[in-house]
């Protein structure tokens, strides 16, 4: 098997009724074959077996470039994994990707994949960083999406928690941004960050909730 034949495996099931449903709800123009994230998981699964290495990465180029949702959906899914070593060529595509973010479900998958990247190597926080000034809200929403894991650590090293505090000042610079999906990021992250260190998000609140949309506000404190 080879890279077109896995693409061409996806599309093989295709649905022209739930690709319509699928166009209409995501609101994005691009290819939809109406396929099940279900249906997704199997071939993405049999990829890993077949595919390895660079070959892997190659795959998930042409699944990304053919701009198909299910496709892009697939290209994150077949990244996302916690141990790869060496991991630079899987980071640099998902890089790649980052500023052709036009959509939450794509983005959202793929900054899944990231995430698994910047726990390994925090180091790259640093770029990460840079795209909290992106003019493409996409890409400024997936600095908060994709660094969620530093919300879920029970006992974070002194390292882990600067790295906390840190991206925690980005959601701080996005307060006064009204748009609807920045502010659910903020509101996610918080929420997430509520069940493991409650006093940071009381904190943060305290000093910002005024500035934050009520729903926002209201999500972040869901579990205070």
């Amino acid at each position: 098997m080879n890279a077109s034949d896995a693409l061409a495996q996806l599309m093989a099931l295709q649905s022209d009724e739930k690709a319509a449903q699928m166009a209409a709800y995501h609101k994005v123009e691009r290819p939809y074959l109406g396929v099940s994230n279900p249906e997704i998981d199997v071939l993405y699964k049999q990829w890993r077996v077949e595919f390895d290495g660079d070959a892997r990465v190659d795959l998930a180029r042409l699944l990304w470039d053919s701009n198909i949702h299910e496709a892009r959906i697939a290209a994150a899914k077949l990244l996302t994994q916690a141990r790869i070593n060496p991991d630079d060529a899987v980071w640099g595509e998902i890089c790649r990707w980052v500023p052709q973010f036009d959509a939450w479900a794509i983005a959202d998958h793929a900054a899944g994949a990231g995430a698994r990247r910047l726990i390994a190597h925090p180091e790259r926080l640093d770029l990460v960083e840079t795209w909290t000034q992106d003019e493409n809200i996409w890409v400024r929403r997936a600095a908060l999406v994709m660094t969620l894991p530093w919300t879920k650590q029970n006992h974070p090293s002194n390292d882990e928690l600067a790295q906390r505090d840190r991206i925690s000042g980005w959601a701080a610079g996005y307060v006064n941004d009204p748009a609807w999906f920045i502010q659910k990021s903020i509101g996610w992250w918080l929420r997430s960050l509520s069940k493991h260190d409650k006093p940071r998000v009381v904190a943060f609140l305290d000093q910002h909730g005024d500035a934050m949309k009520s729903f926002a506000v209201k999500e972040a404190r869901k579990y205070l």
